[in-house]
């Protein structure tokens, strides 16, 4: 079960190794500004979080949002359900739930939804990355009407690595903005909302005890950030480790 993910991140550390270089013609726009998936209804800022209670206003449809600013401050915004037995998350920042061992889809009314929001300062890293680094007051709330406890609210402060970017137009949505995982893998399309980034105050904005912090941490916190074939296996290694713990447990 867990050879052929671990395949593919293992070859993609390969594809990956190379430096990107952007031009015109990849990025049509600046990255400045808020970005929505889909039907556009999670938009980040005060509608879809509010941090001082820890509590979330639902949007009508799930999706994903993502502002930056051009001083260097980034805000997420991201609303996901998934049936019983998928994989909650593709990208390793919630590993939390993509690393627990999967049940068989044999209960279809088990909906798994999660609001997460988090933000801080991201970098601009010369070989095409972006890093985004928490301010340590994300959260995230988890409902699961199948688990043990099927309600609860959780920090959420993972440093997450997009190893790729680019910004193309769209011939009906306008300019569209296309993040790529630490793996390759690419988000949903994310359209142009405003050019104004749409967030809550660029600071902490609630006390926590707990970093929350998980195994994404490790992937930008590595040493230096350049994500060459030699980091990347042993981002890698690091996978595999997890995966094989993921089975004992």
């Amino acid at each position: 079960m867990i050879v052929f993910p671990l395949l593919s991140l293992f070859l993609a550390t390969h594809a990956l190794g190379q430096a990107i270089v952007y031009d015109l013609a990849h990025n049509v726009t600046v990255l400045y500004g808020t970005w929505s998936s889909g039907s556009q209804n999670v938009i980040t800022g005060p509608s879809f979080a509010q941090p001082a209670n820890e509590s979330f206003t639902y949007p009508p449809t799930t999706g994903m949002s993502y502002s930056f600013t051009s001083d260097g401050y980034y805000e997420i915004a991201r609303y996901r359900m998934t049936g019983n037995g998928d994989r909650p998350f593709s990208f390793l920042a919630w590993t939390v739930y993509s690393l627990r061992p999967l049940a068989p889809g044999t209960q279809p009314n088990c909906i798994t939804g999660v609001m997460n929001w988090c933000h801080g300062t991201y970098d601009l890293v010369s070989n095409g990355s972006i890093v985004l680094h928490p301010f340590g007051d994300g959260y995230q709330q988890i409902q699961d009407p199948c688990a043990p406890v099927s309600n609860f609210i959780e920090n959420y402060n993972d440093t997450e690595l997009y190893v790729m970017w680019m910004i193309y137009q769209d011939a009906v949505r306008g300019y569209t903005l296309q993040l790529y995982q630490f793996d390759g893998t690419p988000l949903p399309p994310l359209w142009l909302v405003s050019t104004q980034p749409n967030m809550l105050p660029t600071q902490a904005l609630r006390n926590v005890t707990s970093t929350g912090q998980t195994a994404a941490v490790l992937l930008a916190n590595a040493g230096e950030r350049s994500w060459g074939v030699s980091r990347l296996t042993g981002v890698f290694s690091l996978v595999a480790a997890l995966g094989i713990a993921s089975v004992l447990l």
